[in-house]
């Protein structure tokens, strides 16, 4: 019965600290240094814990099994975490024929901004719609694309923003 329980114990904290980790990395990506570093922490620690009970007991196959599995299960768990947050922005890039039905006024109607860029495609002239959103909003907004006009051709992409002007104070050291 310790066995069992030693087990589960080395599973759960394995999904939990590759959970973390999935989640850390998306977040430094995303440019939140602090929160992934004291995620950081917190995923090192419990880290050290699954390794020191599978070390306890490096003669039981099992115990190698657990820490392996709960890799794989931290790697599902932190992946749908991670969607669950939808940290960031994205961007997503709308082509529709030109003459069909136009997508950005309707973006646009549910707050969301959108440039449109008129282009020559492979059939034709073309419109290029871009907006960005949160990631939360994803869903919201490509079923509304897709609502207005079925015909769309969607991308997305991640993005990340910069401001200008704190990039320039701080190269010339202001």
């Amino acid at each position: 019965m310790v066995l069992v329980l030693d087990l589960l114990l080395i599973f759960a904290l394995r999904t939990l600290d590759v959970g973390m980790g999935t989640v850390r990395i998306v977040l430094l990506a995303r440019g939140r240094r602090g929160t992934a570093a004291a995620i950081g922490f917190f995923e090192a620690l419990v880290w050290v814990i699954a390794v020191s009970r599978v070390l306890a007991g490096l003669d039981d196959p099992a115990r190698m099994v657990a820490f392996a599995a709960g890799f794989a299960s931290g790697t599902f768990v932190g992946s749908m975490v991670e969607e669950w947050l939808a940290i960031g922005q994205s961007l997503i890039r709308v082509v529709t024929a030109s003459g069909s039905s136009p997508v950005a006024p309707v973006i646009r109607g549910q707050g969301f901004g959108a440039t449109v860029v008129n282009g020559d495609g492979m059939n034709g002239e073309v419109q290029v719609t871009f907006t960005v959103v949160p990631r939360r909003s994803l869903g919201e907004v490509t079923k509304l694309v897709h609502r207005v006009n079925p015909d769309a051709y969607v991308t997305i992409e991640t993005t990340s923003s910069i401001d200008l002007r704190q990039r320039h104070d701080r190269d010339v050291g202001k």
